[in-house]
């Protein structure tokens, strides 16, 4: 079936809610990662301000994309949690390059970050997945994320069947399930400026210092 092409070059927008001085050049990365984060936090209309995309490599060659829960930030990097057999977690066993993006619409600020990925220890992703809701819990057991499935179904009935054996003891972390690590070697911050003259400052890692450029919009 064929669809009518949409044209949506008269979707334009004017940015104009904040900039980049040259000043930031001076700034270590993960400071300004975090001032941007907690002015996120602090505008109600952004729901989530932890979600972001994480990018990967797949074993077929080709990039996926699909928005995760960042969990706990520091100086040593970003960590999220899922299903180590899932799709994501073949692809980083494979090549654990990845990128993540952060994008704030009515900040007008994204921020990209490459780095490598690597598993947390099994004693962090135990603590985290202690703190999670019941109903999460038994979903970490129930699904085996990007298997195929038969139906909607199926997959409610074998939560409602777990969740039955979980009345009266606490569900333990599969070992299949756990957090990532993702150590940062570039960092971009993009501003949304006047004209589409946007601003764009990078840092990168070179093994002991973080070295910072103004990039072209």
């Amino acid at each position: 079936m064929n669809y009518k092409e949409e044209d949506l070059s008269n979707f334009r927008k004017s940015y104009e809610k904040g900039l980049i001085s040259d000043d930031f050049k001076k700034f270590n990365p993960f400071f300004i990662f975090s001032n941007w984060f907690e002015e996120a936090k602090q505008d109600k209309d952004i729901l989530e301000p932890n979600a972001m995309t994480l990018s990967t490599v797949g074993l077929d060659y080709f990039p996926k994309s699909r928005i995760v829960l960042l969990k706990k930030f520091s100086s040593n990097g970003f960590t999220f949690f899922t299903n180590y057999e899932s799709n994501k977690g073949k692809s980083i066993s494979n090549n654990s390059k990845v990128c993540l993006n952060f994008y704030w619409p009515t900040l007008e600020k994204q921020i990209i970050i490459k780095g490598t990925a690597s598993k947390i220890p099994k004693k962090k992703s135990e603590e985290y997945f202690k703190s999670r809701p019941l109903g999460s819990k038994i979903g970490a057991i129930v699904s085996n994320q990007s298997e195929v499935i038969e139906s909607r179904e199926f997959l409610e009935a074998k939560f409602r069947e777990v969740s039955d054996l979980y009345t009266k003891i606490n569900p333990q972390r599969p070992r299949n399930w756990g957090g990532y690590l993702v150590k940062p070697l570039l960092f971009e911050f993009w501003q949304g400026r006047k004209n589409r003259l946007h601003d764009r400052l990078e840092f990168i890692y070179d093994g002991n210092t973080w070295n910072s450029n103004r990039l072209s919009p």
